[in-house]
């Protein structure tokens, strides 16, 4: 099979020929039909994520295929089913084995692409938004990074939860893709002044962020009384300190969310999540944005879109 991985950390990623896996107990063979990336792969590459795989290392931590063999104690009604998978590592391969208790079985409705794009992304902001931050009807969303991958989701998600959403993204290319999602409100970071936009809207009761930096700063300031700052991550590279005394005087929450997290402690509250937005999906609901479909070949030009923000919702790698 072919697979795309590097053998040292911060080494230049290669498509190299390997053995196909074998599943051990508990887990499945998956022929894995697409990928979505995620910023998570750039950071593991890099050596800079808080969760260190093993070396050779295939990035490609979402992934949705056709089950094709299974390990011992799983359950054989998985056999031949069409699932997504959330997984250490992996996805960036023709084949992979992933534990059993991670996939999740499709609607017939869902394309293997659209399953690949679906639960990070998703799953992320709807534990952030519902199970974290507690986001009521009527309250102000701000989402920042509004046309990225997990942003774009968050609009969606917040509007159906009933909020008033503030998209914040670069440029008017992104802030159009923002506001076919439902977002009431358009702050273009490139040229206004986050704050300021933000208190002439009233203010923010949850912020979403996972840019960080600056832009975490001016929404920070831009509370209303008992906000809620939902931390997701920090794609500008910067991570913000924060103010212990402003909190204090403003009643602010500031919350971190690792998705991935949960299921090494609390599996329950990303099951029950993903049965609310796959159910939500058949409802139509919800409708996964995939701004690029690319080939395993075009791996690093896939990568690098991300890298530089040329993207919208999700990049998928097809196999």
């Amino acid at each position: 099979m072919r697979a795309y991985r590097i053998e040292t950390v911060g080494a230049k990623p290669q498509i190299v020929e390997c053995n196909r896996p074998d599943p051990g107990p508990g887990t499945v063979l998956l022929r894995i039909a697409a990928c979505g990336l995620n910023f998570a792969d750039l950071l593991m590459l890099e050596g800079k994520y808080q969760e260190k795989p093993p070396l050779p290392l295939t990035p490609g931590i979402e992934m949705a295929g056709t089950v094709e063999a299974l390990g011992e104690g799983v359950d054989p009604a998985l056999l031949g089913r069409r699932v997504a998978a959330f997984a250490q590592s992996g996805g960036l391969a023709e084949y992979g084995c992933v534990p059993a208790d991670r996939c999740v079985v499709i609607p017939e409705a869902m394309s293997l692409v659209h399953a690949a794009a679906f639960q990070v992304a998703y799953g992320t902001s709807h534990v952030a938004l519902a199970h974290k931050a507690h986001l009521r009807r009527g309250e102000t969303l701000l989402v920042l990074g509004a046309a990225g991958g997990v942003g774009l989701t968050a609009v969606e998600i917040g509007k159906l939860m009933g909020a008033r959403v503030i998209a914040c993204a670069r440029g008017p290319g992104k802030l159009t893709v923002a506001a076919a999602k439902g977002a009431d409100h358009l702050i273009d970071s490139e040229a206004e002044d986050i704050r300021t936009a933000v208190l002439a809207l009233g203010g923010a009761d949850v912020v979403y962020d996972p840019v960080g930096g600056a832009q975490f700063k001016a929404a920070f300031r831009a509370c209303n009384p008992e906000a809620r700052i939902l931390v997701i991550g920090f794609a500008s590279g910067e991570v913000p300190q924060i103010p212990a005394n402003h909190l204090l005087v403003k009643n602010i929450s500031v919350i971190g969310e690792y998705w991935g997290g949960y299921m090494a402690f609390r599996p329950k509250v990303l099951t029950d999540s993903l049965a609310q937005l796959f159910a939500w999906f058949e409802q139509g609901r919800l409708h996964p944005h995939v701004s690029h479909e690319m080939p395993l070949a075009r791996a690093d030009e896939a990568l690098e879109l991300l890298r530089a923000r040329k993207s919208t919702g999700k990049v998928v790698i097809t196999m």
